[in-house]
């Protein structure tokens, strides 16, 4: 929106081209969701507190969360709130990719906010049914997966349904072309092409994969925020390269049309993010909720996917991997044990992964600092991948 009123007004009046530059307008994105963030904060939370919003917590999780019952949750709202007036005020409306990863986040934002409306109103701590919430995350994360897939091979909107007309009418062959394939990071030209098809399958398997991950790490206060905001960051510095022709030739990468843009996308998460953090931060005066976890991941994955950075994606990402597997490699010994020696045992005292570690013995803080730390040397071995190849 201001994008093109200073476009306007530069016809006139030079100084306004300044905010044709896209790094520019991400400081403004991040600055403004960090603004909205914090002034809308108290109201948000007060307001949730009114209409009784509480987090109902589970029975069988640490003993020590039962003084959490009743802590505003959906929180989350108040970051989507952010980043969506951010977004629309200082990116580019003609990006396809900037309306992409918006309505992957808004999409998995509503999924979060029925199983959050669930778990309130109806006082069930389970929320929606897994096979409900896996449905509607599928079946929005197939829709993005099918339009990336011709999105990243075009060169713009209008050649993307183009493409994609083609692939339908063809009989479903097509072959992407190499800036679509799968990039192993630390090595300049190892990569696999994927196949329409393959694709759309991985794609979709990052974008809800990346979604149930960071829903997953959000059991402490301010463990899933943080690694969100350093792993959005991150991403924006790989969006900024591979959607500039000079950048991304000499680092090697493929050059993505269009794909700079999400650099604003990227800020306004980190904004919006450190604005909840303030909020979030031990004790948490509100929790982010499965509204705000599931948008969040969701949106992370689909910018990875655009900017061809799903395995970095995975490195950067650890901490919300560990946390995933932790969940996976606990329910699958435990039906496998119980099914064999008729009792269930455990790998982990409990799942997932942080909640091992506070019946461990580490307080709640000391788990979160040091999620945040290993995050850290995460995100910085990720972009050391810019060059290291």
């Amino acid at each position: 929106m201001l994008l093109e009123l200073a476009q306007w007004l530069s016809e006139d009046y030079r100084a306004f081209s300044v905010f044709s530059y896209i790094t520019l307008r991400a400081v403004l994105a991040s600055a403004t969701a960090l603004l909205i963030g914090l002034m809308a904060g108290p109201w948000v939370i007060r307001k949730l507190t009114a209409l009784k919003i509480g987090q109902a917590v589970r029975a069988y999780g640490p003993e020590t969360h039962l003084i959490k019952s009743g802590t505003p949750t959906m929180g989350g709202a108040l970051i989507l709130i952010a980043v969506g007036i951010s977004t629309l005020l200082w990116a580019d409306w003609s990006n396809r990719f900037v309306w992409v990863v918006l309505l992957v986040t808004f999409g998995f934002g509503w999924v979060g906010w029925s199983d959050d409306y669930r778990k309130v109103v109806r006082r069930d701590p389970e929320g929606m049914p897994a096979r409900e919430k896996f449905f509607w995350q599928t079946l929005i994360g197939l829709v993005a997966s099918v339009y990336l897939a011709f999105a990243i091979s075009a060169p713009d909107a209008a050649g993307t349904w183009s493409l994609l007309i083609d692939w339908i009418s063809g009989g479903f062959g097509y072959h992407l072309p190499q800036r679509a394939d799968l990039i192993v990071p630390f090595f300049k030209s190892v990569s696999y092409p994927l196949g329409v098809i393959g694709f759309i399958g991985l794609t979709w398997a990052v974008i809800v994969g990346s979604s149930n991950a960071v829903n997953l790490t959000d059991g402490l206060d301010g463990l899933a925020i943080m690694p969100t905001v350093l792993v959005g960051t991150a991403l924006g510095v790989f969006a900024y390269v591979v959607g500039r022709v000079d950048y991304s030739r000499y680092l090697l990468f493929p050059y993505i049309p269009g794909a700079s843009e999400l650099m604003v996308i990227c800020a306004a998460i980190g904004g919006a993010g450190l604005a909840f953090l303030w909020f979030n931060a031990y004790p948490a005066q509100v929790f982010m909720g499965d509204v705000g976890a599931l948008a969040l991941g969701g949106a992370l994955g689909t910018i990875a996917v655009i900017v061809r950075q799903e395995i970095v994606l995975f490195i950067m990402g650890g901490v919300f991997v560990v946390e995933t597997l932790s969940v996976i490699v606990q329910v699958s010994w435990f039906k496998y044990t119980k099914k064999r020696y008729g009792q269930g045992r455990r790998i982990f005292k409990m799942a997932p992964l942080h909640h091992h570690f506070e019946v461990s013995g580490w307080k709640e803080t000391q788990v979160v600092v040091r999620f945040w730390i290993i995050t850290m040397m995460l995100v910085l071995i990720g972009l050391a991948t810019l060059k290291l190849r």
